[in-house]
């Protein structure tokens, strides 16, 4: 394609997401998750640029538990017991937070020497534990070298019978549920206890009951979840909101309890209910849409541009989602799975640049933060990740910031901030908010080696 006709692409995808973004949410994580292009492939190096062109703001992965801990570790608590190998996880955290994007961390997959299969419970939930503080102990900020994470996650779609097994007894009553409860509450632990930092979500469920192999719905799957004592603590609840089949538009209205896109609401408002809490966060950890002719059942490249825009429009008008995660960036021959923006050969779709500039408009590092009018020089946390990866943890930056009302400039200052464990900084601007007042706080931040990061917060004064 043309220089001229990529730009004249970009003026009609901006025509058209412009109106919709105007009553979109703030912000929102929005990312990728596609581990053979990300961790393994050749390409992988390329494919992470690619990411970070599309204005991603986190990298989803699957941690598989068999495959970096193929055999019993000697200290399982400990991230460097020689019998984990983290290479690659290693080099995939590292580069992303280099590409100032954070990163989630699902973990799936019982090894051998801990269970009898992939898809079951480990006999005992201690190794589970274990492996969770490891791999939080490791992602903490607390080594040099190896930067933080703070997304993390437990087992995948563990409503369906191909991720957790046995879903019902042999009676028919249910089981998944309470032994996932099981799995999520002994990560939850390790992970706290490594990173207490770090931020859990709870879930990770398929948007359907399936009539072909033993499952639940995740309405359902949810709502047993809620009735297990003592309760369950996470931080958001994740969610794959998937059409049904997988074609269908994120509009598509689908029987309850399965959830997907349109039915987010409802589900948010239930997890309320079931859960006795008050705005529970969902994260949405897994959408795609299958192209053709990569998938016959797939939908023509303009139609998943079109769905793609609906679903992230969606998204941000739910003031309770906080991240989107696309299910992949790019086919590949070997993936049953063709919903990437790239083609096989690294060709643009047209959802490339959509999702790029829906992406831009909501950058999650541009937080909206909640300070208490009348109270003089608020701390205000800034994200400074990519600065923290290549200077380290509690360097000092430098930075200029300025607060504006409206187009009043308000302050100017120069101050100087240390890089804190989790890759943020803090600031106290240094004016007063008033109640029901909405600020601009402009911050560009440096350190000695000449790498910045800019960013842009909304300050909103709350009683």
């Amino acid at each position: 394609m043309s220089r001229l006709s990529r730009l004249s692409l970009l003026v009609l995808v901006l025509a058209l997401v412009a109106p919709a973004a105007a009553s979109a949410a703030p912000r929102m994580w929005m990312g990728f998750q596609d581990d053979p292009y990300f961790r393994w492939l050749p390409e992988r190096f390329f494919m992470r640029d690619r990411a970070m062109h599309a204005n991603a703001t986190v990298m989803k992965t699957t941690v598989y538990w068999f495959n970096t801990a193929p055999r019993r570790p000697a200290n399982a608590a400990n991230p460097f017991d020689p019998a984990y190998r983290w290479e690659d996880l290693d080099e995939f955290v590292r580069q992303a937070e280099d590409r100032d994007m954070e990163v989630m961390l699902t973990i799936w997959g019982t090894p051998s020497w801990a269970g009898t299969a992939r898809n079951r419970m480990p006999r005992r939930l201690a190794d589970l534990t274990n492996f969770a503080r490891a791999m939080a102990t490791r992602y903490s900020g607390r080594t040099r070298g190896l930067p933080f994470v703070r997304f993390y996650s437990v087992w995948n779609e563990p409503n369906l019978n191909l991720f957790l097994t046995p879903q019902y007894d042999r009676r028919g009553r249910s089981l998944a549920p309470q032994n996932y409860a099981k799995l999520y509450r002994a990560a939850y632990v390790g992970f706290k206890r490594g990173s207490p930092q770090a931020q859990v979500g709870i879930g990770e469920t398929s948007p359907r009951k399936l009539s072909t192999s033993p499952s639940h719905a995740p309405g359902k799957f949810a709502e047993l979840l809620s009735k297990v004592r003592p309760k369950l603590q996470f931080q958001a609840y994740a969610h794959h909101p998937y059409g049904s089949p997988v074609s269908r538009p994120p509009t598509q209205r689908v029987a309850w309890p399965n959830v997907n896109m349109r039915s987010l609401p409802r589900f948010a408002s239930s997890l309320d209910r079931w859960f006795g809490r008050k705005n529970i966060r969902i994260w949405l950890t897994e959408y795609g849409l299958e192209t053709r002719p990569e998938d016959p059942r797939g939908v023509p490249y303009a139609t998943q541009g079109s769905y793609l825009r609906s679903a992230i429009n969606m998204a941000r008008r739910n003031a309770r989602v906080d991240m989107l995660i696309w299910f992949a960036i790019r086919d590949n021959p070997v993936n049953e799975w063709q919903s990437g923006l790239l083609t096989y050969g690294g060709l643009e779709k047209p959802a490339f640049d959509i999702y790029s500039v829906l992406a831009r408009a909501a950058d999650a590092r541009n937080l909206v933060t909640n300070v208490k009018g009348g109270r003089a020089n608020p701390a205000v946390r800034v994200p400074t990740t990519k600065l923290a990866y290549r200077s380290g943890v509690g360097s000092q930056v430098g930075m200029t910031y300025r607060v504006f009302q409206g187009s009043r400039l308000l302050v100017v200052e120069q101050p100087v901030a240390t890089i804190q464990r989790d890759g943020w900084i803090t600031i106290r601007p240094r004016f007063t908010p008033a109640r029901g007042r909405t600020y601009r706080l402009q911050v560009e931040v440096g350190d000695v080696n000449g790498n910045k990061v800019e960013r842009t917060i909304t300050l909103v004064g709350v009683k």
